[in-house]
């Protein structure tokens, strides 16, 4: 059905031609399949009749499991913005509580059968789910735009109307399936799918060739873009796929509201989405608002920086500044490759050898891509010298069996004409039980028509997709049974070979899943266990109420909560480093993410001397998540930085400055936005281990002037790895993330300031200073270099700095340029003096390291009167510690020493 080329906008008919959904048609006689609900939504629909007593003696095909009619909203749901989404809690988490990205458990997905529920069908959510009441859906517009003669508008009503509705299965699966296989061998970018990222439903829609159809597509247009609703860092979700692949009918390619009978939930892209068959789901986009038709692949962020497979060489470091090799097609991913796992046995299931069963069934799934078929699933039990072929079945082809013109859930079931494979099929092999107890382990692979085969071996890459080796099965005997072990477990939950086999020192990327090979290394690699540390005065038994707590959510006695128990600050405001702020900022907070990952052993143990006592549990769900959506305000913010929560800004920018520094700039939330910095002070930056979903928390002083506005940049040394130790976990991190990726930051933090003309404040007490002392090595300039800024550029600012920075060789030196403009600037008012500990022949300044020979030159004993010298100290802890010793030996007292 063509719409005429009439107008642009269709209108919306009246609401008196409101009708329900039809109701699922009866279940098949099988007992494992049950109807499913009847929805009670009222959307626009043309009018079907149902034969629900031929259909009940004619229908073959599977029907969908009922969803489960008792899920709700989840407590750990409640402080997010996802608190109106109904979830079900046998959902494993793999990024946390938010965003939402699941997967079911291996073998209750695989015991649901061909067809999943929404209840254990993964997601894959990017950040929040839209917002769409009921009442809304059927008004719920979008556009078919860019280079077509005749753009629409249409509601979902509209497309209920005007359009014929089909109905057919269609499986869905995560590129990043099986992808926390690849992190155990190498973290990649990616966090931790296991074997569960796939599921199948009957999807109920508008065939998209029919309204590209309509909208009259123009010579040269190739591509077809996706945008959904939902409002990330860098834009809304958006994707393409080809021209020709949307207009062709065996592609299958749909926009669909419905999902097993019911209108979709909100987690699967409520009101509207598309489905694109065969292909990863990073494609079939959720809450969809716009399709646009245009000459060249989407240049969506999402699009562009994700879903790809870059060359295996590539590391998560380089990869950052590679946006050529990013934005190269070739390596985007569109069709799902070849790939099969084992669903039973299931992860340390036992098979006891006393019962006397000849056989034991091995079962699984299997799947290929681009409409192919899996058409030999093949078994091993001695690393693939032989193989075994297993039995395959086909679910799908079922529906093809249907009458002509039956409909399934208000759409006809279009299936009987197509040769294309849209879904997983099922493998079986009943296996001797004698074998087994004589096999080390069982090896499954799969091939498709076009002779596909799945590889023996990983092929890593920096995003950990599309991963398809073999999938193996440990065998363990163990008495008188045999224990069955998966390769991983998803997520962080322990557990898997490929988990055991590296922590006991074993290279599982060798080619034999880390079997030691004649002349490898034997010595087993025992990992030292982490030392506990206790944080709690185990005398200690108060209960403390989150009504208790936010009473001390202030400057006044500040409380604070790590691990759920409650701590008093009050007593370390003057001492500790990163000043009161730091404490203040905590107050009436759950700071455990963020003082588990800055402090040291020696600070989580003096935690002891300050516990007061512990949340009760109605108050420790109610804190969970504490940076909650009703904390934040839409107004737009003069300043950047809040103390108490985290906000978001846009890497824009990387200049290297060295082989191992970079200038970070990143966008604030608008361009009018300062960043809040008071002078000294610093900030904090967190990003997320992409496997571990932990934080990683540094702080940084920015190079930013206090002035500037939209941006901010952040002068950052990169330690990376080397074959003598790790690098820097933070740096690294952050060096990887490309252009467009997001940062949380959070502060100010630290209880120096400098005021200005001499005037100083330091945890709270104001201190008038005559001559700063700055002493600094490595990035250690930037508090420092803040500083001297403010003095040197303020005219009337008749401060003297002496300024000491000592590096390895020249090229270590940082903001050298703009420093030895400053002190050229004001040779009244400042001097400056580079020390190097390993220079070139041609150097002309001080050699040496920073010792006290130094020190006694250029500084000499303390004179100070009246606190009018104060000596700022910042760079490596060997550093600080040497210089904070000759320094307390030439009578500078700590009152006088000032360390950033």
């Amino acid at each position: 059905m063509e719409i005429q080329s009439r107008s642009t906008d269709i209108q919306r008919p009246s609401a008196a031609h409101l009708v329900r959904y039809p109701p699922s048609p009866p279940a098949t006689a099988s007992s494992s399949r049950r109807e499913s609900s009847t929805s009670d939504l009222e959307v626009q629909s043309p009018s079907c009749d149902v034969d629900e007593q031929n259909l009940e003696s004619t229908r073959i095909y599977p029907l969908p499991p009922r969803s489960r009619p008792d899920n709700k909203v989840l407590a750990e749901d409640l402080k997010t913005p996802d608190n109106h989404v109904i979830r079900d809690p046998r959902l494993i988490r793999l990024t946390g509580i938010h965003p939402f990205n699941v997967e079911a458990p291996l073998s209750e997905l695989f015991n649901e059968g061909f067809i999943t529920t929404k209840d254990l069908h993964y997601v894959r959510n990017h950040g929040a789910v839209p917002r769409v009441e009921d009442s809304e859906v059927m008004d719920w517009e979008f556009s078919i735009e860019g280079m077509v003669d005749n753009p629409i508008k249409m509601t979902l009503a509209q497309l209920l109307t005007d359009y014929e509705q089909v109905t057919y299965p269609v499986t869905l699966v995560c590129a990043g399936n099986r992808r926390k296989e690849q992190n155990i061998v190498r973290k990649t970018k990616g966090f931790s799918w296991g074997a569960a990222g796939l599921s199948t439903a009957l999807w109920t829609g508008v065939v998209i060739g029919d309204l590209l159809k309509a909208a009259k597509p123009k010579r040269g247009a190739r591509y077809v873009c996706f945008e959904g609703a939902d409002k990330l860092p860098n834009g809304y979700y958006g994707t393409s796929v080809k021209m020709n692949w949307a207009m062709d009918p065996n592609r299958g390619i749909m926009v669909a509201h419905g999902m097993n009978g019911e209108a979709l939930a909100p987690d699967h892209g409520k009101p509207l989405r598309v489905i694109v068959p065969g292909q990863i789901g990073g494609r079939s986009v959720k809450w969809l608002k716009k399709i646009i038709v245009t000459a060249a692949p989407s240049d969506n962020w999402y699009h562009v920086y994700d879903n790809r497979v870059l060359p295996t060489m590539i590391t998560p470091e380089m990869s950052a500044d590679m946006e050529s090799t990013w934005k190269d097609e070739r390596y985007a991913i569109y069709d799902l490759n070849t790939n099969s796992a084992t669903c039973y046995p299931a992860h340390n299931e036992t098979l006891s050898l006393a019962k006397g069963n000849e056989n034991y069934r091995v079962r699984g799934y299997a799947y290929s891509g681009g409409g192919k078929r899996v058409t030999r699933v093949e078994v091993t039990l001695d690393k693939g010298k032989t193989w075994i072929l297993a039995n395959v079945t086909y679910p799908e082809d079922e529906y093809r069996l249907a009458p002509d013109g039956e409909e399934l859930f208000g759409g006809r079931l279009d299936m009987s004409w197509r040769e294309s494979c849209f879904c997983w099929c099922f493998w079986y092999l009943d296996m001797p039980v004698s074998l087994l107890q004589t096999a080390d382990d069982i090896l499954v692979r799969a091939m498709d028509e076009s002779m596909m085969v799945q590889p023996r071996d990983m092929y890593w890459s920096v995003l950990g997709m599309m991963n398809n080796p073999w999938f193996r099965v440990v065998i363990h005997k163990e008495g008188h049974a045999l224990r069955f072990e998966h390769p991983t477990q998803p997520a962080l939950i322990p557990g898997g070979w490929m988990e055991r086999v590296k922590k006991a020192g074993g290279n599982i990327s060798n080619g034999y899943w880390g079997d030691k090979l004649s002349g490898e290394e034997g010595d087993v690699v025992e990992e030292e266990p982490a030392k506990e540390i206790c944080m709690i005065n185990k005398e200690v038994t108060r209960v403390v109420t989150l009504d208790e707590l936010k009473e001390h959510e202030g400057e006044v006695e500040p409380w604070f909560v790590v691990n759920g128990h409650v701590y008093d600050g009050t007593k370390f405001l003057d001492g500790h480093p990163g000043g009161a702020a730091s404490i203040f900022g905590a107050a009436g907070q759950d700071a455990s993410e963020e003082f588990l990952a800055i402090h040291s052993e020696n600070a989580k143990a003096m935690l002891v001397d300050y516990h007061i006592g512990s949340l009760d549990e109605t108050s420790r769900v109610a804190l969970v998540d504490g940076e909650a959506a009703d904390t934040k305000s839409s107004a737009p913010r003069k300043t950047f930085l809040q103390a108490k929560v985290w906000t978001k800004a846009i890497l824009s920018a990387r200049k290297k400055i060295s082989d191992d520094t970079k200038i970070f700039t990143f966008d604030l939330e608008h361009a009018d936005q300062t960043s809040g910095l008071p002078i000294g002070q610093h900030l904090m930056m967190r990003l997320r281990d992409p496997v571990t979903r932990e934080a990683i928390i540094r702080s940084y002083t920015p190079l930013s002037e206090t002035t500037e506005k939209g941006k901010l940049n952040v002068l950052i040394k990169i330690y990376y790895d080397t074959p003598e130790r790790k690098g820097g976990k933070m740096t690294q991190a952050l060096d990887a993330i490309p252009i467009g990726h997001f940062v949380d930051f959070k502060g100010p933090v630290g209880k120096f300031e400098y005021l200005g003309r001499g005037l100083c404040s330091i945890a709270g007490r104001q201190r008038q200073v005559k001559h700063f002392i700055m002493i600094c090595g490595g990035s250690g300039i930037t508090p420092i270099f803040q500083v001297l800024r403010a003095v040197l550029t303020d005219r009337e600012d008749t401060t003297s700095c002496l300024v000491i920075d000592g590096n390895r060789v020249e090229q270590d030196i940082l903001c050298k340029q703009d420093l030895d403009q400053m002190a050229a600037d004001n040779p009244h008012k400042c001097r400056l003096l580079y020390t190097l500990s390993q220079p070139q022949p041609s150097w002309t300044g001080l050699r040496g390291r920073m010792n006290r020979e130094l020190l006694e030159r250029e500084i000499g004993p303390c004179q100070n009167t009246n606190g009018e010298d104060l000596v700022l100290i910042c760079g490596p802890e060997p550093l600080e510690k040497s210089v904070h010793s000759i320094l307390n030996d030439m009578s500078w007292k700590d009152e006088d020493l000032l360390f950033f």
